[in-house]
């Protein structure tokens, strides 16, 4: 079963074939089983693949195809690598990716374009999982740049609106910032080991590079630079949130389970190079806490349901930073596994949310919707409880072992710690002052909704309710991959209890202001500087009206100042010069004998003339 992996992105991509060559015409119903139906092929796929590589005791398996290309000692082929790793990812790919393209199915009925909808998001995941499986960084950023150029498709689906248009080209722009920097690392590594196969590399990267030395620095921070793009970090958050305005089962799939944890990924597949940069890799921690700890005060400032939910998801990748950073390898992909169930279950619940609410997506317009809307009430109950690392449910456990190895590291370590309890604090405030403000209180509008119905849905949904609850027990074969048991920590019943009980206070305070308005938000808004604050965090941190301001708005005086293009004036003058000489040349040429016989002669006078004085 192991030499049929190459079967995992294949089945995806003949049905993205099959939808682009049928250029919309299928009947919706066989669009829905092309687009879902490759996917779920592929999850049986994956699933076997589990089971009978958990079963041989080998550590990787590789599947040979073909030679891409070989050129001067440079032969990188299209090679499928399977391990730990990459069959955590796709499992999490194929089957949170098949439960969404299932809910897709119901929730783009009525579109026009159901299609070509689907057509992109089986080319979506045929791009991810070459990005996991490919045994070659070059085979890797293919699907690395596959899964960016999908990014900006589905972020513009709905291309009429010019808003969407401009999300779609923000995301592809930022992120293209992270991939050039990868891009160099490649040709760093490439240059200085002779192979861009990943397991030589690392392996040949241990034996010629000593740790703390520049070149594995420049390496490791090349690739963070591709990482923070991708995953949305610090200082390439700001794409992430404005991607929002795709239809919401590609905020669940690319931007909460699976694209967005790419650079997750990739820090954890050549954790041998941060190992040897520990500069790079503790600065890895700190642009995961930093970049945790602003999203969370942005969300609670936000009122759009699914913006809340986008910096959540930034909040979240920058707990999987800190977790590498600090060398938590496996727990930081625990945590990206755990998050795709909890967090692809609040966008689909979300979405479901919407669709009832007739697409009202403001949350200060919803209230009281817990028995007009009881599956979505559920959702948000469990997946928020999840999120939050509310004891025994998923987030718990991933969480829980991404703080306590920040614990345990020398130096800046309990600062790293106390961070992120404080981040898991601001968790609990923001995810339940959206849960208590949409189904609790007074029915602010929409007094007649009703609860989207279909199994298409609901059964998704109801999945990934098991999972968000029970997927912290589901073990991740990761130990032969980093090479130790990540489970064994050695920690205070104090600092554990602080940690256990931050989300929870963070849940009692927003009951307190949201649930039962004991302490009105309005009182806490009318202190002291509380309203430009809100006003600043809301604003993202002012990310945005900064980069404006270093690059946007320079850009655009530069484009407006050079509008008849100064560049192409010098050749267009040379074109000028070239057509001048031309037309001279031209009148030479009269047809008549005796002025050619006249020209040749005064020629040879003037050659003979010159060669005289020479």
């Amino acid at each position: 079963m192991l030499d049929l992996i190459w079967l995992l992105p294949t089945f995806p991509l003949l049905g993205f074939l099959i939808l682009a060559l049928s250029e919309g015409r299928l009947n919706k119903n066989i669009a829905g089983w092309v687009g879902a139906g490759s996917v779920g092929l592929s999850f049986v796929v994956a699933a076997l693949a589990a089971m009978a590589f958990l079963g041989s005791g080998l550590e990787s398996h590789t599947v040979s195809l073909w030679t891409w290309m070989s050129v001067a000692g440079f032969d990188p082929g299209w090679h499928l690598y399977l391990d730990g790793l990459s069959l955590v990812m796709v499992l999490v790919i194929t089957g949170v990716g098949f439960l969404i393209h299932v809910y897709s199915t119901g929730y783009m009925a009525d579109d026009p374009d159901f299609a070509r909808f689907f057509c992109y998001m089986n080319l979506f995941v045929f791009a991810m999982l070459l990005l996991v499986l490919g045994d070659n960084l070059l085979l890797l950023y293919l699907g690395w740049e596959g899964v960016g150029l999908c990014s900006y498709l589905l972020i513009g689906f709905w291309y009429d609106d010019p808003g969407n248009g401009y999300a779609a080209r923000k995301a592809f722009v930022v992120t293209r910032v992270g991939d050039t920097a990868m891009a160099i690392g490649l040709f760093l590594l490439f240059v200085q080991l002779g192979t861009l196969n990943i397991q030589e590399l690392l392996h040949a990267a241990e034996l010629e590079w000593a740790a703390g030395s520049t070149l594995p620095a420049i390496t490791a921070l090349l690739l963070l630079g591709g990482a923070v793009g991708k995953s949305a970090q610090l200082p390439l958050q700001t794409w992430l949130p404005d991607a929002m305005a795709g239809p919401t089962p590609i905020s669940a799939l690319i931007h909460a389970a699976t694209m967005v944890t790419a650079g997750v990924y990739l820090i954890a597949r050549t954790h041998v190079l941060f190992e040897l940069a520990p500069d790079v890799q503790i600065l890895v921690a700190w642009v995961g806490l930093t970049t945790l700890l602003m999203a969370g005060f942005t969300a609670m400032t936000q009122s759009d349901i699914k913006r809340i939910l986008a910096f959540s998801t930034v909040s979240q990748i920058g707990y999987m930073f800190l977790g590498l950073g600090v060398g938590a390898w496996s727990g930081a992909i625990f945590h990206l596994m755990t998050h795709a169930f909890f967090k692809a279950l609040l966008f689909l619940g979300a979405g479901a949310v919407i669709l009832s609410l007739h697409h009202e997506q403001d949350i200060f317009r919803m209230g009281g919707k817990r028995r007009q809307l009881p599956v979505g009430f559920l959702c948000f109950l469990i997946g928020g409880l999840a999120l939050t690392a509310f004891p025994y449910t998923s987030g718990y456990f991933s969480k829980d072992e991404i703080l306590l190895a920040a614990l345990e590291v020398e130096g800046p370590g309990f600062w790293l710690w106390l961070g992120g309890v404080v981040g898991a604090f601001f968790t609990g405030i923001y995810t339940f002052r959206l849960f208590f403000v949409v189904f609790f209180g007074r029915s602010r509008a929409h007094h007649d909704a009703t609860e989207v119905k279909g199994m298409n849905i609901v059964l998704p949904l109801g999945v990934l309710m098991v999972l968000s609850l029970l997927g912290g027990w589901i073990p991740v074969p990761l130990d032969a991959v980093f090479g130790h048991h990540a489970g064994e920590h050695h920690v205070s019943a104090l600092l554990h209890g602080v940690m256990i009980a931050a989300p929870l206070a963070g849940i009692a305070i927003s009951y307190l202001i949201y649930g039962t308005g004991a302490l009105p938000a309005e009182r806490i808004m009318a202190l002291p500087g509380a309203r430009a604050l809100h006003r600043f965090w809301h604003s993202g941190w002012g990310m945005d009206r900064l980069y404006d301001a270093l690059f946007v708005h320079p850009f655009l005086w530069l484009a407006r100042v050079n509008a008849k293009d100064v560049i192409d004036a010098f050749y267009n003058g040379l074109a000028s010069l070239s057509r001048a000489g031309h037309l001279l040349i031209v009148r030479s040429q009269t047809g008549y004998l005796r002025w050619y016989a006249l020209s040749m002669a005064a020629g040879l006078v003037l050659l003979v003339t010159v060669g005289m004085l020479l």
